[in-house]
């Protein structure tokens, strides 16, 4: 039998191997962004057009690369930051496994040019899915020019699954942001579409935070500075108070590199857990560092998943320093350990002290009466009994029918409007009603939703425009790539009640919101509906369920709020003219009925 196991041919492999290390067009931008600053450049450019998908452009004033190395860049597992094994595990580099230029020519058309401070003339390479097109001296700059045009070009099942433009500039503006954060001394500038996304001049970390996410975080950044014997903790946390909905601005650094690490960030969640609203999440910027050799930067492609050694040392580090940071600016309730424990009475200086004294009755006889005083305790029990009853003797409307074996949701609507006058609220949480099968709870926040929800999902359907126009415009504040979800979002945003218009790159005003919304509650529905779109795979193709989902949810009753007799009354009465009102729009039960079997056993 002939032989069927072969090698494949180094394009091919190329390919197989690009997919592991180039996902998107972000993929290659964090790559050269990340070569950009290991060969020392100060000064970096980055241009990118249609998302990355057409044009991908880094320019830095760095070091440069002679024509051999120039030429040997593109190898596969070519590389100037390691020499032997040991060498990975004292890692100071950026970019390190020799992958990402091979992988880059493997799947796009490429140009190269470089040239060294030492030299007259540069290099220019031109690359073509793996095959060099032409080599030639040219003249550059001191530094190094890398464009990628096409990419994917010559596979398109990949490029067929690259998302919207602008999900995948929001994961560009990602990748720049991080390695932006990591190297305040160098500056950065940002094109997309010819037009300036970002401009960041070499400054210290909050002003690059600053400059990267708008000028009002001045006031909101928390510094965190802590060291020991095997880690420094420092960087900058957010208030308290500024904690959004929103995901995005969550950023830990180990050894100067991006990471993702759900331990640590369960660290920082804990520490501000009863500071935030439910569901909020706080901005940081923590920069973790530790031995090179006690973190292993090597188990994942992208280099953004590490493990750590020493990974509970650094979580009770990590959240010691948060809180005191918090402490120390006030943001926290703190005890002052150096009191002397004791007694403060504030007496008037010239108020006489006077002992304690007891006043007796000297003609009180205990034994006096004490038959009658006996007997009127029972009698007065007996009173009670008799009367009581009264107050919860039903009508005959409310009347349990204990042979009804009728549960919901066959008669239950009928059983409520019978009984809509007689309901009370339950721990300012749940609405109870009686029907004949027994008690009916109606949870009053998933009920709201439920409303709310199906009332915005028949207004976009209808096409029917309700604006109530602000007394005066509120300015909203945004990210970038949140600044870019939204504009695109303004069509849709229009169609159920928000007018918003965009004022400036990461600015917006709006001027009207829809009937239901009130002026604090704008940005908070907004971030909402940013957070859907960025967590949720089809939101483009059900974006207005998720809208109404968004809307409903921010909007809705919550537990906690006494409602009156009259509201609850509404409440139930919408709530069964929705056509699925025993389940909200997060999928969660609304009614519960508890038979009257059940209540009796509770009694037994």
């Amino acid at each position: 039998m002939a032989d069927i196991i072969q090698l494949l041919p180094d394009s091919v492999a190329n390919q197989i191997a690009a997919g592991e290390v180039i996902q998107r067009p972000a993929s290659v931008v964090k790559e050269l962004l990340e070569n950009a600053l290991d060969a020392g450049a100060t000064e970096i450019t980055l241009i990118v057009k249609e998302a990355g998908k057409t044009l991908i452009q880094v320019v830095d004033n760095g070091i440069g690369m002679s024509e051999t190395d120039a030429r040997l860049c593109f190898e596969k597992h070519a590389t100037s930051k390691i020499k032997t094994a040991d060498d990975l595990f004292a890692l100071s580099t950026m970019g390190f496994r020799g992958e990402a230029m091979a992988s880059i020519a493997a799947i796009a058309h490429v140009e190269l040019k470089t040239k060294q401070p030492t030299s007259e003339l540069g290099t220019c390479i031109l690359i073509e899915g793996s095959e060099v097109v032409s080599q030639n001296a040219c003249q550059h700059q001191t530094g190094t020019s890398i464009l990628v045009k096409n990419l994917f070009y010559n596979v398109p099942a990949r490029r067929n699954f690259l998302k919207s433009n602008t999900a995948e500039l929001r994961h560009i503006i990602d990748e720049f942001q991080r390695v932006a954060l990591t190297s305040p001394d160098v500056a950065f500038t940002f094109y997309n579409n010819g037009q300036i996304l970002f401009q960041l001049k070499t400054t210290n970390l909050k002003q690059r935070i600053i400059g990267i996410f708008g000028s009002n975080y001045n006031e909101r950044l928390v510094p965190l500075k802590q060291e020991s014997a095997h880690v420094t903790i420092s960087g900058f946390i957010g208030k308290p108070e500024f904690a959004k909905k929103t995901r995005g601005e969550q950023f830990f650094f180990a050894n100067n590199r991006f990471i993702k690490h759900p331990y640590f960030h369960h660290a920082v969640a804990n520490t501000f857990q009863e500071l935030i609203p439910e569901n909020a999440v706080p901005s940081y910027f923590i920069f973790i560092d530790v031995d090179p050799k006690s973190i292993d930067v090597n188990i994942h492609p992208t280099k953004v998943e590490v493990n750590f050694i020493d990974k509970r040392l650094i979580y009770a580090v990590l959240s010691s320093s948060i809180k005191k940071a918090l402490a120390e600016h006030n943001l926290t309730p703190t005890l002052d350990f150096e009191t002397e424990p004791g007694f403060d009475f504030d007496f008037p200086a010239d108020r006489p002290i006077r002992p304690p004294q007891i006043k007796i009755n000297p003609d009180y006889n205990p034994f006096e009466n004490s038959a009658q005083k006996a007997s009127s305790y029972p009698i007065e029990r007996e009173r009670n009994t008799v009367h009581w009853e009264k107050i919860f003797v039903p009508s005959d409307e409310e009347t349990f029918d204990k042979d009804s074996k009728e549960s919901f949701p066959t008669n239950s609507m009928d059983e409520a409007e019978e009984n809509k006058q007689n309901v009370v609220q339950s721990g300012l949480k749940y609405i109870v009603t009686s029907v004949k099968s027994g008690l009916m709870l109606i949870n009053q926040q998933l009920a709201h939703e439920r409303i709310l929800f199906e009332r915005y999902l028949q207004q976009f359907q209808s096409g029917k425009k309700a604006s109530q126009q602000l007394l005066f415009p509120i300015q909203l504040h945004f990210t970038v790539s949140d600044s870019e979800i939204i504009n695109q979002l303004l069509p849709d945003l229009k169609e159920i009640g928000f007018d918003i218009e965009r004022f400036s790159q990461q600015n917006f005003v709006a001027n009207g919101t829809p009937p239901d919304v009130v002026e604090s509650q704008i940005q908070t529905i907004l971030e909402q509906i940013i957070e859907n779109h960025k967590a949720i795979k089809d939101f483009d193709k059900d974006r207005k369920i998720y809208f109404a989902k968004s809307m409903a949810r921010q909007l809705a009753i919550k537990a906690g709020k006494r409602l009156k007799t009259e509201e609850m009354t509404q409440m139930i009465n919408e709530l069964f003219a929705c056509q699925i009102p025993d389940q909200s729009p997060g999928g969660q039960t609304i009614i519960k009925i508890i038979e009257t079997r059940e209540l009796d056993e509770k009694f037994q």
